[in-house]
């Protein structure tokens, strides 16, 4: 077993075997599904793509294939090069974490084309960590809470938002016209679940006379009412 651990952390040199071209591709598949997992796990809501998952899965084995065909041959390792940098990708990634991934996946797709599993097995186990772990970091969100009525009730509306969330509601927009107003605060989670804990801030809100809307918006990557 110390014989074959040792094996694997070196780099396997000479012509591909079928042999070693399947090992390549069941190492690749299997860290490919780690890292299926990993993302599947770090993200949530509406930022989680299951096509975007399975498109790392596929990366990680294409980019396996690609070191398989490149091998120890330089010329055709440049040629590949040039091929490969007329592709133009025009995905646009919506949480940064992704990169991370890309990355990961066109690292391990090398790592397990050239044969180094250790290398590829002991790096895809510590990244998984890490992601996980960071995965449970939430962003800071920030709530926007926007009331529209009826232009007489400016105070009202002002004073109940004072009181409810004891003046640390910060005022971001506030639209008057001849007949209707517009008011926008900024709250953190923390300020909004303390003011709610007793009664809703929109049932508060409503029940003022002239309050026509009243919208709670999460204001991060994954805008949400």
């Amino acid at each position: 077993m110390k014989d074959l651990i040792l094996q694997l952390g070196e780099n396997i040199g000479g012509d591909l075997t079928v042999d070693r071209i399947c090992l390549n591709f069941f190492v690749a598949l299997v860290l490919g599904i780690v890292i299926f997992i990993s993302y599947r796990f770090s993200h949530s809501g509406a930022v989680y793509s299951a096509r975007f998952n399975v498109t790392l899965l596929l990366l990680t084995l294409i980019t396996t294939l690609i070191m398989n065909v490149i091998g120890n041959n330089i010329a055709l390792s440049l040629g590949m090069v040039g091929a490969l940098s007329i592709v133009r990708f025009r995905t646009a990634i919506k949480d940064p974490r992704d990169a991370a991934y890309i990355f990961w996946c066109i690292a391990v797709g090398i790592s397990c084309g050239v044969s180094y599993y250790l290398l590829a097995a002991i790096g895809s186990g510590l990244i998984f960590l890490v992601m996980l772990i960071l995965g449970l970091i939430r962003d800071n969100d920030r709530y926007l809470l926007i009331v529209r009525g009826e232009s007489r009730i400016a105070g009202e509306v002002e004073e109940a938002v004072l009181t409810r969330f004891s003046g640390k509601a910060v005022l971001r927009v506030r639209n008057q016209g001849a007949e209707d107003i517009e008011y926008i605060y900024e709250l953190s989670r923390k300020l909004l679940d303390r003011g709610q804990k007793q009664q809703k801030i929109a049932q508060v809100l409503f029940g003022i006379d002239g309050v026509a809307h009243v919208d709670l918006v999460c204001q991060n990557e994954e805008m949400s009412r």
